[in-house]
């Protein structure tokens, strides 16, 4: 779609994503499972294929190794994405979701990564500074691999601080307990409410709760604006425009897997066409909402992300 700045998503930690089903999980027997379906996963990938669907534009780059990382790269190539590939320092993991047709639950067992090294960071870093485009987006979503030390965030903001890109970071665990903890903002900092409270040290229950933590997070330095997903809640931003809030939809949840992924994608999309931040909250939203109601990996579905956006509920906080 014209008007798009360009977009740059960072995957380090993909994995291929199996999912499956079988009638029920339990422990000792032999399951009989259905047959896999088989996508391309991981943080940055998913937001690229999320903005594909949402009919954007963007540029996945990959660290990928061995075997499956060559499998993985076809099926990038193959569903049309711009792939900018770099050398993980092993074989890229797999990932395996399985659905038990009994109680209706999902159990996802996700293996590590490679392990890297400092200078296969660095190297990394300086990729990314160079694949990011003045007035662009950088995206840096899930999980960081083994060896990759907290403050990677931070090192690649210092890199981009010319103003090159702008960047967004949507991760957990120990790297996000660094970046919450800095004085070197990222320009977006996104997390959920389990890891809000967590970083908090106390229940965040009111919409209000959660936007003075982000509003609180702004002021401390770690970033310029942070969101914070509240599940069936929508989603909170605190940052230069205020406080707001953007409603779910009403959805029967089929899996949450890409949930969030899918709301960065729609937000930066949005943020990437120059929206006010509050719409680019609500299309976020508008495809999370969509993302829950598909099975295992699919992400969303633009008709359905259109639909949700239409009926957006958006309040000053």
């Amino acid at each position: 779609m014209s008007g798009q700045a360009p977009i740059l998503t960072v995957t380090l930690n993909p994995a291929l994503d199996l999912s499956t089903a079988a009638d029920a999980v339990v422990p000792d027997l032999k399951l009989r499972c259905d047959k896999p379906r088989t996508d391309p996963g991981g943080g940055g990938i998913n937001v690229s294929r999320a903005i594909q669907i949402v009919g954007g534009q963007s540029t996945a780059m990959v660290a990928l190794g061995g075997a499956t990382g060559a499998r993985m790269a076809d099926m990038l190539k193959a569903a049309g994405l711009k792939v900018l590939r770099l050398t993980a320092p092993g074989e890229t993991r797999q990932s395996l979701a399985v659905t038990d047709r009994a109680t209706g639950g999902q159990y996802r067992f996700v293996l590590p990564g490679p392990e890297w090294h400092m200078t296969q960071v660095a190297t990394a870093i300086a990729a990314i500074a160079e694949a990011a485009l003045a007035g662009g987006w950088v995206v840096v979503s899930g999980s960081n691999p083994p060896g990759v030390v907290p403050g990677f965030e931070q090192m690649l903001t210092v890199r981009l601080k010319d103003g090159r890109a702008k960047l967004l970071v949507d991760t957990s665990g120990e790297a996000l307990r660094a970046m919450a903890g800095s004085s070197i903002p990222v320009d977006v900092l996104r997390m959920d409410s389990h890891e809000a409270e967590g970083l908090a040290g106390r229940p965040l229950p009111l919409r209000s709760d959660s936007a003075d933590f982000a509003a609180n997070l702004v002021r401390d330095g770690a970033a310029r604006a942070v969101i914070v997903a509240r599940g069936a809640d929508g989603s909170v931003i605190a940052g230069p425009d205020g406080a707001w809030h953007a409603a779910t939809a009403p959805v029967s949840v089929v899996s949450a897997v890409g949930a969030g992924d899918s709301f960065v994608a729609g937000f930066v999309l949005a943020m990437a066409r120059d929206w006010p931040v509050q719409e680019a909250l609500a299309l976020g939203t508008a495809a999370a909402s969509a993302a829950v109601m598909t099975p295992a990996t699919e992400l969303c579905h633009a008709s359905d992300v259109r639909h949700f956006y239409s009926q957006r509920v958006i309040t000053r906080l």
